[in-house]
């Protein structure tokens, strides 16, 4: 599959003849193509589809069909262009709901600007991220990636980029399309979606167009213990010929661990599981933890048996539009977009702290055999941390309705094309819990009742009490949320005087948003035991721009682009506290691009510019909240310890997470460029290069875990307390806070080359595209001249920035038949620290290991039975490779892979089929 389309040298030869002045064309005899001026993504001056000043790269709705796509984010996120996106797969252990992004060469998913047509639609929360699953696949026409700044035009956010998916328009008769695929494994992670696309009407002819896409997908889920390579959190593994064993249990265990301290002071606490001292062994499902000491001798439940590492979901959508040709030269046109996606992520069983009395039969039974004397006498407090296993797994299902209504006109005016349009749009979710999570009352009821027991095995309570356990989960929405995007826009673009080169061409334009963004909680810590409930927000905020762009071809070689903007971002009105919070602020940005074409089969280009970002609306207002847990287990830091040690949880923990906004957040600010070419010196070989460049200060960020764990006195204020909802202990706590961290600094290159031969039997086409990355930089949060980087190394950002990201597409057509092979490759890098037992030695070990290259084959095959009926098959990962190994400890529950950068799907086989008429 070509996946990085561009116009071509029929096109750059087109656009040589037309900047000359000559009506013949020469090379493969484009003649008889008819010439259109057409908008581009990057530019508002509608000009001829040729190669231009700024690096597009072009999907068509066929490439996207070869793809083997089933979703928009698979077919985006698949790019080399992209790194840094969200994976759905992190829905399992996070509030995301599925939510799936874009994010151009590293920059970010807050920088990479998501239109639809043409337009902006509402994010998913409070800042500018958009889910890409309120984008209809089976309505997309074409998406146009511009992997350049373009804040000038767009507004201030477009800093890495801008991709633009454009749909369908005046269509006549219609389409069904039908797939399915599955792994070979198992039927886990099966897929199936059905595509009716119907048009009536010509534009040109009838003066009016109606056409309605709907599209219906479902995935089934996959568990973790369906794929050895992330079936349990107790792995063993080799590193350089030794063995050892990296141990990801949880210490909330079922039987339950306990926790024990004491009044006097310089008391150590100890913990250990009764289960372990009676039988000296642990439980099914639990291993004796390997970072148990003198004083701790805990068991850790293999909660990864238990999740799902691919959630399952289901998605309707529907995209309509209706256009009208009021008079030869104004277009109206109303277009709806609709999608709901119905998604549950499964993960382990709920962990319970559980407060047991002195005296209590519980503590007789299961805490007291185990104490001495003196600390019988001297107990202060005894926790059970209990996985609260008999009640299933925790279930949660977020519900995303993306609505997008627009109302516009297109016009030709004298000299001038017109366009412009109104826009609602919003993005919905309700987060829904439907299994697994336990009711407060009836909870702290049994364990007064002493009818539950935390120190029993998986089912062996009572019958009493398992119907007890049946009638105690709660089922209901915890809370829901919704941005909703209000805008009107309008632009104008005309010719102005001649040039050598051809026509001076000038746009102008401007827009007006309004960004409302509320969450209402349903539940609270009375519904839910040891929940924290969500938030109530209510924030709103306007921002307006104007731009105006000049194109100026100076000589019929060399044009000449420059674009300005001025945007204004209002403080954020926070409805609840009845305040503003923020500040107003303005700023401009421009853009300077050029081409030069000396010859039919050369071309180079280039462009500078500047970016502004505004800091989201939660960066600013969010009050401090509670944000779940570490993605790590941690020792309670010394210093914490030594100031109040009865608040450090007992052993190697996780601890809870508190994040918030921060008012005095500063707009970030870019400077970016390009340079480039694309030679076609033949019609059977081309070659082209982009080379980008992004700094990037006063970024929004946070302090990332490692690093505050890691130097707990320099980020002293990072740490707060935090009161369990489930025993009411004050325990250390981690806080997140939205700060200007620095500066960052991405470069690098974009490049291509495409091969194309005519056999006697048909022709061929081979396309080697890739990412090169030069620098991934940024300096260590809190400081703005300690530079770091994540080139090829998990960083402190829990992140890593791949150098090599490469896709090679061969192509066989041979008339009614097509076949593809496309090889995907990421380099190898250095993975996060971890600590790891060494089985010889039999101690504790921390260590970076070094995660493999990965390299997968695709195929696909195609046969046009006639003018009406195709079908596809085809086959992903061929070789049916697991992901590399990592021992990363962040980014959603899985554990033994990094699902951000390698598919657990493994080998997929899937077909299509397509009936036109």
């Amino acid at each position: 599959m070509v996946l990085k389309e561009k116009i071509g040298a029929r096109s750059v030869r087109l656009a040589f003849a037309v900047l000359a002045g000559t009506a013949a064309l020469t090379g493969n005899s484009v003649a008889q193509e008819q010439i259109q001026k057409v908008e581009i993504t990057g530019s508002a001056i509608r000009r001829i589809a040729v190669e231009g000043a700024l690096p597009v790269q072009r999907l068509s709705q066929e490439q996207i069909a070869k793809s083997g796509a089933t979703n928009v984010a698979e077919l985006i996120q698949a790019l080399p262009a992209m790194q840094g996106f969200t994976i759905d797969a992190i829905a399992a252990g996070t509030n995301s709901g599925g939510r799936v992004s874009a994010s151009i060469h590293d920059i970010g998913e807050d920088y990479t600007l998501v239109l639809l047509n043409g337009r902006r639609i509402a994010p998913q929360g409070s800042g500018s991220t958009i889910n890409l699953n309120a984008i209809p696949l089976g309505a997309v026409e074409r998406v146009e990636i511009l992997t350049d700044g373009a804040s000038a035009l767009y507004g201030s956010d477009a800093i890495a980029g801008v991709i633009n998916f454009i749909l369908k328009k005046n269509l006549q008769g219609g389409s069904i399309e039908a797939s399915y695929s599955q792994p070979g494994d198992s039927s886990p992670g099966s897929q199936s979606n059905i595509n009716a696309t119907y048009g009536f009407g010509d534009l040109n002819k009838d003066r009016f167009n109606v056409m309605a896409s709907f599209r219906h997908d479902e995935r089934k889920q996959i568990k973790a213990i369906d794929r050895d390579f992330a079936s349990t959190a107790y792995v063993p593994f080799s590193n350089k010929g030794t063995n050892y064993i990296y141990d990801r249990t949880s210490p909330a265990a079922i039987p339950a661990n306990v926790s024990a301290t004491f009044n006097k002071v310089g008391s150590d606490p100890i913990g250990f599981n009764p289960y372990l001292k009676k039988n000296g062994s642990c439980a099914p499902m639990n291993q004796v933890a390997l970072s148990n000491t003198a004083l701790v001798q805990n068991c850790g439940f293999d909660f990864v048996q238990t999740i799902e590492i691919v959630p399952e979901s289901k998605r309707d959508s529907f995209f309509g539009k209706a256009s009208f040709k009021a008079t030869e030269d104004i277009t109206v046109f109303a277009e709806a977009a609709y999608s709901r996606l119905d998604l549950t992520a499964r993960i382990a069983p709920n962990t319970a702290s559980v407060s047991i009395a002195k005296g209590s039969p519980l503590y007789n039974t299961y805490v007291k055999p185990y104490l001495t004397a003196a600390q019988d006498a001297d107990i202060k407090a005894v926790t059970a941390s209990y996985r609260t296993y008999d009640w299933g797994t925790r279930d949660s299902q977020t519900i995303t309705d993306s609505k997008n209504f627009v109302l516009g006109a297109e016009a030709e005016l004298s000299t001038w094309n017109l366009s412009g349009g109104l826009t609602w749009s919003q993005n919905a979710i309700d987060e829904r819990y439907v299994g697994g999570y336990v009711k407060n009352t009836e909870f702290r009821d049994m364990l007064a009742k002493n009818q539950f027991d935390p120190f029993l095995s998986i089912g062996a309570q009572s019958d009493a009490t398992k119907q007890l356990i049946a009638n105690s989960v709660y089922k209901g929405s915890i809370r829901d949320a919704s941005t909703t995007l209000k805008g009107i826009d309008g632009r104008a673009s005309r010719e102005l005087f001649a040039l050598p080169g051809g026509p001076a061409a000038i746009a102008l334009g401007g827009d007006y948003r309004n960004y409302h963004y509320v969450q209402t909680p349903h539940a609270t810590g009375s519904d839910i035991f040891g929940f924290s409930a969500s938030p109530a927000y209510d924030l709103e905020r306007a921002n307006y721009g104007v731009f105006t762009e000049l194109s100026a071809p100076v000589h019929k070689t060399v044009e000449l682009s420059l674009a300005a903007r001025y945007d204004t971002f209002d403080a954020v009105k926070n409805a609840i506290a009845n305040r503003d919070m923020g500040s107003k602020e303005s700023s401009s940005t421009y853009k300077l691009s050029a081409r030069w074409q000396p010859s039919q089969s050369f071309l180079a280009r280039g462009s500078y510019g500047t970016g502004f970002k505004a800091p989201s609306m939660l960066d600013i207002g969010q009050p401090l909240v509670a944000a779940g847990f570490t993605a790590s287990s941690w020792d309670c830091p010394a210093n914490l310890k030594a100031e109040k040690a009865d608040y450090c949880q007992v052993g190697k923990r996780q601890y809870n997470v508190l994040s918030g906004g921060n008012e005095s957040l500063k707009p970030e600010k870019s400077k970016q460029f390009t340079i480039g070419f694309r030679y076609e010196p033949t019609s059977t070989f081309s070659v082209q290069a982009d080379l980008w460049d992004v700094k990037l200060k006063d970024a929004v960020s946070s302090v990332s875990e490692a690093l505050i764990f890691g130097d707990p006195v320099k980020y002293r204020d990072l740490f707060t307390t935090f009161v369990d909802p489930g025993n009411n202990q004050t325990y250390w706590a981690k806080k997140t806070l939205s700060i200007n961290i620095g500066q960052t600094h991405n470069q690098g290159v974009d490049w291509e080359t495409t091969y194309r031969h005519r056999f006697a039997f048909g022709n061929l086409t081979s396309t080697l595209n890739g990412t090169y990355l030069i620098k991934s930089d940024y300096t260590t949060p809190g400081t703005d001249n300690v530079w770091v980087n994540s080139m090829n190394f998990f960083g402190v950002n829990d992140k890593v920035s791949f150098r090599h990201v490469v896709r090679l597409t061969t192509t066989l057509d041979t008339g009614a038949f097509s076949n593809q092979l496309t090889a995907n490759y990421r380099n190898g890098y250095t993975d996060a620290e971890a600590e790891s037992r060494n089985l010889s030695t039999n101690k504790l070990e921390k260590f970076r290991m070094e995660v493999p290259s990965h390299l997968t084959f695709d195929w696909q095959g195609k046969w046009s039975v006639n003018k009406q009926i195709a079908l596809r098959a085809g086959v992903k990962n061929i070789a049916d490779r697991n992901p590399p190994f990592s021992l990363r400890a962040s980014s959603g529950h899985q554990v033994g892979f990094d699902p951000r950068y390698a598919d657990p799907m493994g080998r997929t086989f899937y077909m299509t089929g397509t009936y036109t008429f």
